[in-house]
């Protein structure tokens, strides 16, 4: 178990310090930060002292080695365009971020794991038929054509919910929620569903075909043949026998709500670090754009870490590889 751990954290750190590098590279080439940062009077004088305060004439091994020894102590420089630090500016956006994902990555687990043991129990019903329609929908529409369609039902002509924004939040501490507000939740749900959609009809249709292909082993009808309770042979010997690659899949995939909460926040101006990714784009904010990558990136290394050690706690095989 240890060896185990021990090779997935220096694997970790080896994705890292990869996606570092590229992102570092990427984004070290992208426009000229100085140039949006002064006006057109600026002399070339104050252009050059400039870049030397921010230490873009240094070479770029040296640049990416401060850059990895200060991200890995939090601080991932000055904004170019805010003239703040980057981990503050990250800091105030982070809890928006990571209270939608949470909502939308338990509403994704909490409809998806049931409607698919329902449909691939009870394959003929009418309300199976409607949950795969419903899923055919929710894989085939854009993200950001649910959102914009929820707004226009629910935002504009029924004017249920507020169409942007986040609603009062409370403060506490340094963590901000809309959690004990009444316009925080109803400013959270249409950004929530809009995010969850795809992700609950993805793990639907999974957990469908794996509970329909475990249904089909030999282990099954050798229970059935036994004369176990069929409720017993469902949801103890399938089901859990279905969860092994629904993990896998289940772990990367909210990873991704982190990631591409940036369309839907982009679609309801939620001010999260989405939002705050795409204004840095527009305003070519390289320690922003850089910051915002290392940071999904290990929430991404941190989240297949525990998907690892879940599929090793699920599946005997690994214990016996590893012994």
């Amino acid at each position: 178990m240890l060896s185990f751990i021990a090779q997935r954290l220096i694997q970790s750190v080896l994705v890292m310090l990869t996606v570092a590098l590229i992102a570092f590279s990427m984004f070290r080439y992208v426009g000229d930060p100085v140039a949006s940062m002064v006006g057109q009077d600026t002399t070339p004088e104050q252009r050059a002292q400039l870049r030397g305060e921010l230490g873009l004439d240094d070479p770029f091994v040296v640049q990416f080695a401060r850059f990895v020894g200060n991200a890995a102590q939090g601080d991932f420089g000055i904004s170019y365009r805010q003239r703040r630090p980057v981990s503050e500016l990250l800091e105030e956006r982070m809890p928006a971020t990571l209270e939608l994902s949470f909502v939308s990555a338990v509403m994704a687990l909490a409809l998806g794991i049931p409607m698919g043991i329902y449909t691939a129990l009870k394959r003929h019903g009418v309300l199976s038929k409607t949950f795969m329609a419903i899923s055919l929908a929710g894989i085939s529409l854009p993200t950001f054509l649910i959102g914009i369609l929820l707004i226009l039902v629910f935002g504009v002509q029924l004017r249920w919910l507020p169409s942007f924004g986040r609603g009062d939040v409370v403060s506490l501490g340094w963590w901000t929620t809309g959690f004990l507000t009444k316009s925080g939740w109803l400013a959270l749900i249409m950004p929530a569903i809009t995010l969850a959609l795809f992700q609950m009809t993805l793990i639907m249709r999974l957990v469908r075909a794996e509970m329909l292909e475990v249904l089909r082993a030999d282990f099954i009808k050798f229970a059935r043949a036994r004369g176990l309770p069929e409720r017993l042979i469902n949801f103890r010997h399938a089901l859990k026998n279905t969860m092994v690659p629904v993990i896998t899949i289940t772990g990367l995939q909210l990873g991704s709500i982190i990631a591409f909460a940036i369309i839907t926040e982009t679609v309801f101006q939620w001010p999260g670090m989405g939002l705050l990714f795409i204004q840095a784009i527009s305003m070519v904010d390289i320690p922003v754009m850089a910051a915002y990558l290392v940071l999904i990136a290990f929430m991404f290394v941190l989240i297949n870490l525990v998907v690892d050690l879940l599929y090793f706690a699920v599946d005997p095989r690994l214990r016996v590889q590893s012994k």
